[in-house]
């Protein structure tokens, strides 16, 4: 029986814009409710060296430069978008059931790259989503409560952040 409810996903992309900006990097950890881990997937997607250049420039990827530098350098090894994208289908096909709940920290601005650049796997996704942001919202303004987490801005360790900061949150109810 397939356990997996949650599917944390990450993507490190050329920046925030759909319709210009591409996926670089995708980690996804699929876990059941209790946040136990199942599986865990990671590839990097080829993007245009150009597109790279245009794209990654400005104040954030200034302030990101050794995560820029990684995710340049890595590109050359990185496969197109749709295989990763089957790759994440078989990923999904193998862990979970019928409904697929995406998990992650903003994961509305992950879906709008999904809805953009994988389609297929998009929908597959429930509508519904576990978004830690607003977990985060809620605990920092009312609470004045504040989860430190890194922002090494690499996909997998981005994930692992966000259902150790979800973790921590939970907390709070017992």
């Amino acid at each position: 029986m397939k356990k997996a409810k949650l599917l944390w996903i990450d993507l490190e992309m050329t920046g925030l814009d759909p319709q210009k900006d591409k996926i670089l990097e995708v980690a996804a950890i699929a876990t059941d409710m209790q946040l136990n881990e199942i599986a865990s997937f990671e590839a990097v997607v080829k993007v245009d060296e150009e597109v790279m250049k245009s794209r990654m420039v400005g104040e954030f990827w200034e302030k990101n430069s050794k995560s820029r530098d990684a995710l340049m350098a890595q590109n050359r090894d990185g496969k197109p978008v749709a295989e990763v994208e089957k790759e994440l289908l078989e990923f999904v096909g193998q862990n979970f059931g019928q409904e697929i709940y995406l998990a992650g920290n903003s994961i509305h601005q992950d879906r709008k790259f999904l809805e953009q650049e994988m389609p297929e796997l998009n929908k597959k996704l429930h509508y519904r989503m576990l978004d830690v942001s607003a977990w985060k919202i809620y605990f920092e303004n009312a609470l004045k409560k504040k989860f430190v987490k890194p922002e090494n801005h690499r996909a997998l360790d981005d994930i692992n952040g966000s259902i150790e900061e979800f973790k921590w949150y939970l907390t709070f109810l017992k």
